[in-house]
């Protein structure tokens, strides 16, 4: 029997429009925050300047989006390097994904609103 592939994400899943050098920055996430996989929005912990999965029930400063993570980035046991789109950019929300604790159609717009909320926005879109 061949073996089965299961490809992983790609930021084309998510990413519909963004300026290549303008809008992203790398970033470290913070260590316990686990595979973090393209399409994740993540915030900025205040005290560390680290960035870990967006969540309501966060009171660090990640509770707040700052960015979306381009590719799948480990961080399990030990701080990793990633690369988000920080700002300028146009996004499907269908691509995106969230920290555990989000999953309610409230949430998410609020966590789209804070991303449109950045200067200059990250605009979330329906659809391609």
């Amino acid at each position: 029997m061949p073996a089965i592939l299961t490809e992983g994400r790609y930021a084309s899943d998510w990413l519909k429009e963004y300026e290549h050098d303008y809008s992203v920055e790398e970033v470290t996430i913070v260590s316990g925050a686990g595979v973090v996989d393209s399409g994740t929005v993540v915030g900025k912990i205040t005290a560390s300047g680290k960035y870990k999965p967006v969540t309501v029930a966060a009171s660090d400063g990640s509770e707040n989006a700052a960015g979306i993570v381009m590719r799948l980035v480990d961080a399990t046991s030990a701080d990793a390097t990633a690369v988000i789109v920080a700002r300028k950019a146009k996004v499907v929300h269908q691509g995106l994904k969230y920290g555990a604790d989000v999953d309610t159609s409230a949430e998410r717009a609020a966590i789209h609103a804070a991303l449109g909320a950045l200067n200059p926005p990250i605009l979330v879109r329906e659809g391609a």
